[in-house]
């Protein structure tokens, strides 16, 4: 509706915005998960949400924790390529990937801040 909200409405008109039902002395219900009651089933990561160390959940941005998971995994194959010793073609048969997954992995790495904690 591209009218003005000042405009008065026409009779048998509804207006543009939804009114509340909640009367003034009425306490303010917070809508949010806090006033529901859910199962805390937790995920694969906790068994719990509530005690889960993620420092945020893997259902708000999923996108994020795939990102952190990956971040994890290229961390397991860089270590084992520095503190082991192992090649490339030993960790890919270790972690039963492929020889360029680890490449791909430790170039990951090797380019992010976290190589500056790893050396």
């Amino acid at each position: 509706d591209s009218r003005q909200l000042t405009e008065p409405l026409k009779e048998g008109e509804m207006s543009s915005y939804a009114k509340s039902h909640r009367r003034r002395n009425e306490p303010v219900l917070d809508g949010l998960p806090e006033q529901q009651h859910y199962p805390d089933t937790g995920c694969e990561v906790s068994m719990s949400c509530l005690t889960c160390p993620l420092p945020q959940c893997k259902f708000d941005d999923p996108v994020w924790y795939k990102t952190y998971r990956r971040q994890e995994r290229d961390l397991e194959y860089l270590l084992a390529h520095i503190q082991e010793g192992l090649s490339v073609f030993e960790i890919a048969g270790r972690f039963r990937v492929s020889p360029r997954t680890v490449h791909r992995a430790i170039r990951r790495i090797e380019d992010s801040p976290l190589a500056a904690q790893v050396a």
